[in-house]
């Protein structure tokens, strides 16, 4: 086969193995674990088909906070953000585990006017700013949490506390403890209550060089826990969400809590 035809049957399937899951937005540190002195990380931000890969959009950064290891929040360095990807630098300057986070909490509504269904997304005072002749209107609570954690010298515990806010992931395996062919555990919480029942997928990075997507599906128990083994060293990507009508905001008549972390497991 022509090496320019295969190359464009690769892209395909690719594509048809992503779709499912298509628009997946990740956080992806230069590095996870880092020892010595006047340390920084770099962190590149975007929603993409390809994970991992720059060819959607950039992943806006108005809710980016960084938790040192001893729980203070410290400003990032040099962000930017372009077409596919925003960026920011990390300095480490305190040893321990740091965590990053983009938060946000907004509204999507769908409705009816002159005939045809419509949609909006946006922050809840943009509410009020629908058509007049709107109606069916149904309105929903979007709760995203997307993060990472990088650690300098000695892992700490610190950073990790869950705010008790939307979905979240509290590690009982340390997060840069991961290694290839070991289980690790981990526990989601919505509310900071143990979220049961909840379906997390497990994606590696790298599909780009793959004909198989490489997922894996756990679902957590009635304490939140669920349990994973690493097949191989490489970056990955948890995903999870949850549906309720547990809204903060009262025009909501569902909430939907979306949660993922980007992990980096490394070889044994």
């Amino acid at each position: 086969m022509n090496k320019f035809v295969r190359a464009a049957a690769v892209a395909l399937a690719v594509l048809h193995a992503t779709s499912a899951h298509a628009h997946r937005a990740w956080l992806l540190p230069s590095s996870t674990v880092l020892s010595g002195t006047d340390l920084f990380v770099t962190v590149d931000a975007a929603i993409s088909n390809d994970l991992f890969g720059f060819d959607h959009h950039a992943l806006r950064l108005n809710g980016l906070v960084v938790t040192a290891p001893d729980g203070s929040v410290i400003e990032p360095e040099n962000a930017a953000t372009g077409k596919f990807r925003s960026v920011f630098d990390i300095p480490l300057k305190v040893q321990g585990t740091y965590r990053l986070a983009v938060t946000s909490n907004n509204l999507s509504a769908s409705y009816q006017l002159n005939g045809e269904k419509k949609f909006w997304r946006g922050p809840a005072e943009g509410l009020a700013k629908l058509p007049t002749a709107a109606t069916d209107v149904v309105v929903t609570e979007q709760q995203r949490r997307i993060e990472t954690f990088v650690t300098s010298g000695k892992p700490s515990e610190d950073a990790l506390k869950p705010a008790g806010q939307g979905l979240e992931m509290q590690p009982i395996t340390h997060p840069n403890d991961l290694f290839a062919g070991e289980e690790a555990q981990f526990k989601l919480l919505i509310d900071g209550k143990p979220a049961a029942g909840v379906q997390v997928e497990i994606v590696r990075g790298g599909l780009r060089y793959r004909s198989q997507p490489d997922e894996a599906s756990v679902t957590t128990g009635s304490d939140g826990v669920f349990k994973f083994k690493w097949p191989e060293a490489g970056m990955y990507l948890m995903e999870a969400s949850v549906k309720d009508g547990a809204t903060t905001i009262k025009e909501a008549k569902e909430r939907r809590a979306t949660y993922s972390a980007t992990l980096e497991v490394l070889p044994n």
